[in-house]
């Protein structure tokens, strides 16, 4: 795996796609900082966090969208697929590589909350809770971006399909409100990323809501797996 993550850690390191996903985020956080936190005087993150909890689900696909699908396209999947390493490997070595950019843009916010500190008193428990909130759903980002990927040769359709799945995830709570039927009002709010993020943004370190986050990237890691398992021996 080690080998994996190194070579596609590497690969964001020498292409655009990792550096336009860390000029765009970082811009985007700075804007809102600047003028919710330093131009609004305040302690609270909980807008920045919301602000970036939104474009997080339009700037994952950036880092996802050619994991798989620029191997299709230029035909290196095979060597991949038939390499002396284990699908896991592969797998986890793409998204945890995927994952490292993504917490390297989210670390500003630590730079921030430096900053912030040395202005007034902050509530370090809404802080954090909004850090591993937002750690944990773009993890599941990362997931369900990969395994659009691994179903593509297009990257275009890769980056379109990652966020459109991101949105359904996002958007399934609005489906649930707007329904008459408690069953399914429940059902979409119990898949809904917005939902299960609210208990972090309290800074409530909610297990339930860790462990749905932990399922959904589970999940989409094992489809990713599946995809590629079907992929070697077809």
């Amino acid at each position: 795996m080690a080998a994996i993550y190194k070579r596609e850690l590497r690969s964001y390191l020498v292409t655009p796609s990792g550096y336009v996903f860390l000029a765009i985020f970082y811009m985007m956080a700075g804007y809102y900082f600047y003028g919710y936190n330093l131009m609004g005087a305040t302690t609270d993150f909980s807008y920045l966090f919301s602000s970036l909890f939104s474009f997080a689900v339009f700037l994952t696909p950036l880092l996802t969208m050619k994991l798989f699908s620029e191997e299709r396209r230029y035909k290196t999947d095979q060597a991949l697929l038939t390499a002396p390493v284990s699908l896991a490997s592969i797998v986890f070595g793409k998204f945890f590589a995927a994952l490292t950019i993504f917490e390297t843009a989210q670390a500003v916010t630590l730079i921030y909350l430096l900053v912030i500190g040395t202005k007034g008193p902050v509530e370090y428990g809404v802080f954090f809770g909004h850090f591993i909130g937002m750690f944990l759903l773009g993890a599941a980002l990362c997931a369900l971006g990969m395994f659009v990927s691994s179903v593509t040769e297009s990257q275009v359709i890769a980056a379109v399909g990652g966020m459109g799945l991101g949105l359904v995830f996002i958007l399934i709570d609005s489906v649930g409100q707007l329904s008459q039927e408690p069953v399914l009002n429940r059902i979409c709010n119990a898949i809904s990323f917005v939902q299960h993020y609210q208990d972090f943004t309290m800074g409530i370190l909610n297990i339930a809501s860790v462990i749905f986050y932990l399922s959904v990237t589970a999940l989409f890691l094992f489809l990713t797996a599946r995809t590629l398992e079907k992929r070697r021996w077809g």
